[in-house]
């Protein structure tokens, strides 16, 4: 498929650093033709190579859409683009003059936007032509551009509307990102929140005495933060960074912004640079592994010596409970959070229209699971508010009009937000974008058809019905494929189509492991076998439905996640989705039918019967997951017919669209047959690979070498060899490998090579 933009044939990118690289790569994955440039060609070019060598490009041949040069020998090469991204050194004196070199190229109507996020849109454009000034806003992006969602943008009373129009439908349906409007004013959105959070943790930290260990606890996973916490947070951007970006915008902000109450390098921090603690890229900053890298060790704020790491136990783990508790912890948590919280309320509107785009972009931007007003929201706006004026902090105007209701509501089925107005604030409808189904929305005013306790069927339009899971990391359970059976009876009642699709964390990480291992303890034979024979009718049902199936993940999905996919009409998956029968890891095989399924899509790209079953040999043996839509395309996962999706939002409609397209005309599959080449060809492989496999690994090897067997002529339907699966499936889950494997999965995480 492609994901090119027929508005945008071809992108350029100046300035090849981190951020400038890191924006060409995207680009590239996204099917676009790129001209990077740098002062030097050889800058860029090796720009490219970090991007390669760091993961900025989905796969490593889309490099190969980017051209290299130099600003003082190639600007020719920016004739023909449609936009060009500006990602240079924040010095106004040098963007300007390079916004004059390419306006003296560009073609009528190509943009021009500035990746900065310190100086203001206002600025940018003095002294430029009108017409460049018509074209141009500025996009901020956030690092590492592939993996960030958010993207904020800037336009100004010069920027033509259909500029605004143009650029985001492209970064929006192409680049995949969540665009939000900022104001034109220091730090935007996200930066602005986020080095106040990050200034004041540090700065009530040394002031309390906390130690780091305590304080990332606080900061991490009660307030839905993630784990790096503050300490961590500090280390991970650099040491030797963040003073220098809380002081650009201490320099850009009135003297009265809250942000200048706390300092951009306290003692601390210039003695740890003097020793050269920077942070992670230095190998060490609060944190650090000792010399023997045996012990993790934490430099010590008040002795401001190394010592072990600590493990602290925090007294409440809730958020609300954490901040109202008279401890360390809590009186650390309540100074940060509600310096932070208020910071954020009292920037609407300057920073922003509305609370709820604030909140987009600290979830997006930060990692924030909840942003500053929902957070709000949970502790309670009023009893908030009540516990800042007696504490002495100023009660922004807007977390006073929120009132016992707090920021959000519910009126008609639609989450409600208040908004900023005159004479006074109002309450509006939190809007979708154009052509997004959102399930949180479908939750609140949505029509359900089905609701078990594992299992919503939806009706999202036109015809069409979703089924979401919700199990915990949507795994298959009995109760589950109970509930895929009955929707699979009720759609055609309903509905021409179904999407299958939720919004978790992991589209399915498969089977129900802690379910099989007890059955597996028990030596429930007749258990285990009742399950994989209920996943397989279930799946088979699904395959031969009398309508289209569209598979929908937006998120991993591994071993019975990736057998379902294998079994659908169609797919539609999220260009970052990690996809794959993985089973191996935990000394299983695919038990639901991904075998022969995978097996089936081989053959369907014309492969011989001994290329393909060497393929999925190969591919089940490693249980090594696709890191992306693309990579399980060349694996033959998914059909080359099937749609990555860029933009997550967008992947319900997209999956609707899908169904709605088969729907006309559908014709049920059928249960083919395959050819399966003689035993000597996956024994050769076996053998060749037997230096490497563990024990337990050339058992699960001489398995699949009898069940992806045959004569070499006859064709073998697919049930036979999902048949003979079973059969071995069946005798290694009641082995003591497997159940060890099972066991350290569950409790690690990693895997057990055994």
């Amino acid at each position: 498929m492609s994901c090119k933009d027929t508005r945008f044939r071809k992108c350029a990118v100046i300035g090849a650093g981190t951020m400038g690289s890191g924006i060409a790569a995207h680009m590239a994955s996204c099917g676009v033709d790129v001209v990077l440039l740098d002062l030097d060609a050889t800058l860029a070019a090796e720009g490219v190579r970090r991007q390669l060598k760091s993961g900025g490009f989905m796969m490593p041949d889309f490099a190969t859409r980017v051209t290299t040069g130099s600003t003082r020998t190639d600007l020719d090469l920016l004739r023909d683009c449609d936009w060009v991204v500006e990602a240079v050194a924040e010095r106004i004196d040098i963007k300007r003059h390079l916004f004059s070199q390419i306006d003296s190229v560009r073609k009528p109507g190509c943009i021009v936007s500035s990746n900065t996020s310190t100086i203001p849109l206002a600025e940018l454009v003095n002294d430029i032509s009108p017409e460049l000034a018509g074209d141009m806003l500025i996009t901020h992006f956030f690092n590492p551009p592939r993996h960030m969602r958010l993207l904020e943008l800037v336009s100004g009373p010069r920027t033509k509307h259909e500029t605004v129009e143009r650029v985001s439908h492209f970064m929006d349906h192409v680049l995949g990102k969540t665009i939000v409007p900022c104001k034109d004013t220091p730090g935007f959105i996200a930066n602005r929140i986020g080095c106040y959070w990050l200034a004041a943790g540090l700065g009530e930290a040394l002031k309390l005495g906390i130690s780091p260990e305590l304080a990332d606890a606080v900061m991490g996973r009660p307030f839905g933060f993630p784990s790096t916490g503050m300490f961590g947070l500090w280390d991970l951007i650099g040491i030797d960074l963040m003073p220098a970006l809380i002081r650009s915008l201490q320099q850009a902000l009135p003297s009265d912004d809250a942000l200048q109450a706390y300092e951009a390098e306290p003692g601390l921090v210039t003695t740890m640079l003097a020793q050269g603690l920077k942070g992670r890229k230095s190998g060490a900053g609060f944190y650090r592994q000792s010399a023997d890298r045996k012990v993790k060790e934490t430099f010590d704020p008040v002795s401001q010596n190394w010592r072990p790491r600590e493990t602290p136990v925090l007294p409440e783990t809730e958020a609300a409970a954490l901040i109202a508790s008279d401890t360390l912890a809590g009186r650390y948590a309540w100074a940060v959070m509600s310096r932070t919280l208020a910071y954020a309320a009292a920037l609407v509107p300057d920073i922003a229209d509305r609370p709820d785009q604030v909140d987009t972009a600290m979830r997006l931007g930060y990692a924030w699971r909840a942003g500053p007003f929902e957070l709000i929201d949970q502790f309670g706006a009023t009893a908030f508010a009540t516990r800042l004026d007696k504490d002495g902090q100023s009660v922004p105007p807007l977390l006073t009009a929120a009132g016992a209701q707090g920021f959000y509501g519910v009126a008609d089925g639609q989450r409600t937000i208040v908004v900023p107005a005159t004479p006074a604030p109002t309450r509006e409808a939190v809007a979708q974008p154009e052509g997004v189904i959102s399930l949180p929305a479908l939750r609140l005013g949505g029509k359900s058809v089905l609701a078990t306790e594992t299992a919503t069927l939806w009706d999202i339009g036109e015809g069409v019905g979703l089924f979401e899971f919700h199990t915990p990391m949507n795994v298959f359970t009995p109760g589950l494929l109970e509930s895929l059976r009955q929707s699979l009876a009720e759609t055609p009642r309903h509905f021409r189509g179904l999407v299958l699709g939720n919004d978790g964390r992991a589209f399915s990480a498969g089977a129900n492991l802690k379910h099989m291992l007890a059955l597996s303890e028990k030596n429930d034979r007749a258990g285990i076998a009742h399950f994989i024979a209920d996943g397989i009718d279930t799946f088979t049902a699904l395959a031969a439905a009398p309508f289209p199936v569209v598979g929908a993940a937006g998120a991993m999905a591994l071993g019975g996640g990736c057998e379902v996919l294998l079994h659908t009409s169609t797919d539609a998956l999220h260009a970052e989705v990690s996809i794959g029968l993985v089973e191996s890891r935990v000394g299983l095989l695919p038990g639901w039918g991904g075998v022969s399924r995978w097996l089936l899509r081989h053959h369907e790209t014309g492969l011989s019967p001994e290329d393909a079953v060497r393929q999925v040999f190969n591919g089940v043996m490693l249980g090594v997951a696709a890191p992306c839509g693309f990579a399980a395309q060349t694996q033959h996962l998914i059909r080359e017919t099937d749609q990555i999706v860029m933009n997550l939002d967008r992947l319900i409609a997209t999956a609707r669209e899908r169904a709605i397209t088969l729907a006309s005309g559908f014709i049920p599959a059928t249960m083919p047959s395959v050819v399966l080449p003689s035993r000597t060809v996956l024994s050769d492989a076996l053998e060749a690979q037997q230096n490497t496999l563990s024990p337990h690994d050339r058992v699960l090897g001489g398995m699949l070498v009898e069940i992806l067997s045959g004569d070499a002529e006859t064709p073998v339907p697919l049930s036979d060899i999902t048949a003979r699966v079973t059969d071995n499936f069946l005798e290694i889950m009641l082995t003591e490998a497997t159940r060890a494997r099972i066991a350290h999965m569950l409790e690690t995480g990693k895997p057990l090579k055994n």
